[in-house]
């Protein structure tokens, strides 16, 4: 499973404004209802629900928060590069400015633990993470999430 088999052009927000998590979970939430066509409501409650049981800032910048959805037929990601780092309550205290949601139907099980690694491993990638704080063009962004990842063969 390729990250393009996860997130579409349109799942891409180059520039959110937010001052908090809370914030950021609402907005995504709102671009997230657009895209899946499920409310807001129940996006946004199944996010925060998820960053109760632990902060999903995994770490250098970076969070991957994520949910199951009861009515979601395939797996859905959003991505979003914030204006400014925020406080996400991340592993090693540091503010984050990129953000993969994952949202996944509720029977998803492997697939959706899959699509979590696959995320991590992508965004776990420096040059990668670089280029996307680098620049604040969607499509641009969207090119470099859904490219091969660089191979380490020599």
């Amino acid at each position: 499973m390729d990250l393009n088999d996860l997130i579409s052009s349109k799942a891409i927000v180059p520039s959110l404004k937010a001052n908090s998590k809370k914030q950021a979970l609402q907005e995504l939430a709102a671009k997230a209802a657009t895209v899946t066509g499920l409310p807001e409501r129940d996006i946004f409650d199944t996010l925060l629900q998820r960053e109760r049981l632990g902060s999903t800032g995994v770490g250098n910048g970076i969070a991957i928060p994520h949910g199951k959805l009861v009515r979601l037929d395939k797996l859905v990601g959003l991505f979003a590069r914030l204006d400014r780092p925020i406080d996400f309550d991340a592993l090693d205290d540091q503010p984050v400015d990129l953000v993969f949601v994952l949202l996944a139907p509720e029977g998803a099980g492997a697939d959706h633990l899959k699509a979590l690694a696959r995320i991590a491993r992508r965004l776990r990638d420096p040059g990668t993470v670089a280029k996307l704080r680098a620049t604040a063009d969607a499509d641009a962004l969207y090119t470099i999430l859904t490219q091969p990842a660089a191979s380490n063969a020599a």
